[in-house]
């Protein structure tokens, strides 16, 4: 495609979406967009991004999906009603969202009767990341097709060629498994900490230097102890993506005895109302489970602590 900056396509503009189309406006790049909610599209117009039709989108010759989950995927660009029935040859599709490997294949299969390239462009980190460029992106694609949009692509964060198509989907499932499991099993830890009587404030800066923190304590903690959950990325997409992660461990024949329990204690957290806040949300299930109020330890026995 170039280059420089030019004309690119973005479908979905929610909360991850919207952040990679500031990236791309601040980058100098005009960016047609479209969103089935009003809300987002009056937001994302705000912003400069100029509404268009599927029609319109479909003569770009490159677009950006980011979408909820792999029906609403199939929906939006399979064709013959999809935007790749109208995508013209040598065009390229970026696929951004979390799905299941079947899924973008599929995608790839249909573009490639067309003669339409499909970059499975997964990504790593959240909106803040895509907001500074620094998301790494877990590609796989032909390597003429991600040549062709690696000037873009690195305009959004660091560039990891996994393998082919559905490789960076794969690799995403795998790692959003390593990090739902993370958060849960920190937040298990932190409660048991602030449970036993320990100050919340203090209890994070001692762990934050043990040899038990990770990248998500680190992250996603402080806003714990704010008690602000913003959903950064949301207990529903977590939950989400374990599910997928299982559905692909079915279809390869792995066993994730693991992360079907992680999977049950999310959609736990999610019963309890918190399904629209960040996955750091999960503790207060655990608060809950050890009777704490708002994450505020209790008491020691015989009287308050000194």
């Amino acid at each position: 495609m170039g280059t420089g900056p030019g004309r690119v396509g973005l479908v979905g503009l929610g909360v991850m979406g919207s952040s990679l189309a500031g990236r791309l406006l601040g980058a100098g790049y005009e960016v047609w967009g479209r969103d089935v909610d009003p809300t987002a599209m009056r937001r994302a117009e705000a912003r400069g991004v100029r509404p268009a039709s599927p029609e319109e989108l479909a003569r770009l010759e490159v677009v950006l999906t980011s979408l909820p989950d792999d029906d609403t995927v199939a929906t939006a660009l399979l064709p013959p009603d999809g935007l790749l029935g109208g995508m013209p040859a040598g065009s390229t599709l970026v696929e951004t969202s979390t799905l299941l490997p079947a899924t973008v294949r599929a995608l790839d299969e249909a573009a490639g009767r067309r003669r339409v390239g499909v970059v499975d462009c997964a990504l790593s980190g959240g909106p803040a990341e895509a907001a500074e460029g620094a998301l790494v992106l877990l590609v796989g694609a032909r390597g003429e097709d991600l040549e062709r949009t690696r000037p873009l692509l690195e305009r959004l964060g660091t560039v990891q060629h996994v393998g082919q198509v559905g490789d960076g989907k794969a690799v995403k499932l795998v790692n959003n498994v390593m990090t739902m499991g993370n958060v849960l099993v920190a937040a298990e830890a932190f409660t048991l900490g602030v449970k036993a009587g320990l100050e919340p404030r203090r209890l994070f800066a001692v762990l934050a230097g043990s040899g038990g923190r990770s990248h998500h304590f680190l992250k996603r903690f402080p806003h714990l102890l704010e008690r602000d959950f913003t959903p950064r990325f949301s207990l529903r997409l977590g939950e989400k993506d374990l599910r997928l992660a299982l559905a692909l461990a079915e279809a390869v024949g792995a066993a994730l005895p693991a992360t079907a329990t992680v999977h049950q204690l999310y959609r736990a957290a999610i019963a309890l109302g918190s399904a629209d806040e960040d996955i750091v949300a999960v503790a207060r299930l655990y608060e809950r489970l050890a009777g704490l109020a708002e994450g505020r330890p209790e008491p020691a026995p015989g009287g308050p602590r000194p």
